[in-house]
C-alpha cells in the first residue's frame, strides 16, 4: 500500500488506501449503484473501441471486518 499521497498514481492504489486506512478503524464500505453504464474498451490500446454495458438494476457491495 502506498504509504504517502504522492505515491498513490491509479484509482486502484487509492481504492485500496481507503479501504485499509477505513477497515484498520472498524468501518464498514457500502457501495450502490443504481442502473450503472460502464464502457468496456476492446483492448488495451489508448484507441481501444469501447462497448457499453447496461446494468439494469441495483448492484451493492458490502465490505466489513470482523475484529477477532
Amino acid at each position: 500500500m502506498a504509504d504517502t499521497q504522492s505515491e498513490i498514481t491509479t484509482w486502484p492504489h487509492l481504492a485500496e488506501g481507503l479501504y485499509n486506512f477505513l477497515t484498520g478503524h472498524g468501518a464498514t464500505i457500502e457501495y450502490q449503484f443504481d442502473n450503472m453504464e460502464v464502457s468496456v474498451p476492446r483492448d488495451t490500446s489508448s484507441n481501444a473501441p469501447s462497448a457499453l454495458w447496461k446494468l439494469n438494476g441495483t448492484i451493492r457491495v458490502r465490505t466489513y471486518e470482523a475484529k477477532a
